[in-house]
């Protein structure tokens, strides 16, 4: 086994994963960022889920938008909700845990708000009923998965916008989950703050 072209592999893959999600994906992630700016202008919140692997990155993209990205800000109202251990620890306990994130969009979401929910397969059945729980309250979803987008794009509506990752594999699909989350926290930043370059 070649260990540096296997490595290289890796990196081309990536690289030619993210050409190709630059040009499906450039105007839908512009018109996520205007929603989720025009939410927080609005005195809106962002919540944030994530399933399993996910819950990481929907942690990191909250914590950006509270405590800044690349920019001096004041704060942005970003939760993740798979945060608070004291509110998921009674909720996952109960016989289906699969509200541990709906529960929470039903006591804290408010028309106005918006969902970013972030499945690699587009299948966790957490982000389905967090999609749901968000419809209810009349918040917009920005979705991203992979793949086909799963049962999550098929639940997306007119209002909602789906970032789906143009790869198979988890790493490609993660790695790009990444690379549109520091868009959204750039792009924000931007029209938040005035930025041109």
């Amino acid at each position: 086994m070649d260990l540096i072209e296997r490595i290289s592999r890796q990196f081309e893959d990536s690289a030619r994963a993210q050409l190709d999600a630059l040009e499906l994906l450039a105007a839908p992630i512009a018109g996520a960022v205007e929603i989720i700016t025009a939410s927080l202008l609005d005195n809106g919140r962002i919540l944030v889920c994530g399933g399993s692997g996910s819950a990481g990155d929907a942690r990191r993209f909250a914590a950006q938008l509270v405590n800044g990205f690349e920019l001096e800000r004041p704060p942005l109202a970003a939760l993740a909700l798979s945060a608070d251990a004291s509110t998921l620890a009674p909720i996952a306990g109960e016989l289906d845990p699969s509200g541990i994130f709906s529960r929470q969009i039903q006591a804290l979401g408010q028309p106005g708000d918006v969902l970013v929910a972030i499945s690699t397969s587009g299948h966790s059945a957490r982000v389905v009923d967090a999609i749901a729980a968000a419809h209810e309250r009349d918040m917009r979803v920005i979705a991203l998965t992979g793949n086909d987008g799963g049962r999550i794009g098929e639940l997306l509506g007119a209002d909602d916008i789906h970032l789906c990752a143009p790869a198979e594999r988890t790493a490609r699909i993660q790695e790009l989950h990444l690379l549109i989350l520091h868009c959204l926290c750039d792009g924000i930043d931007c029209l938040l703050l005035g930025v041109e370059d």
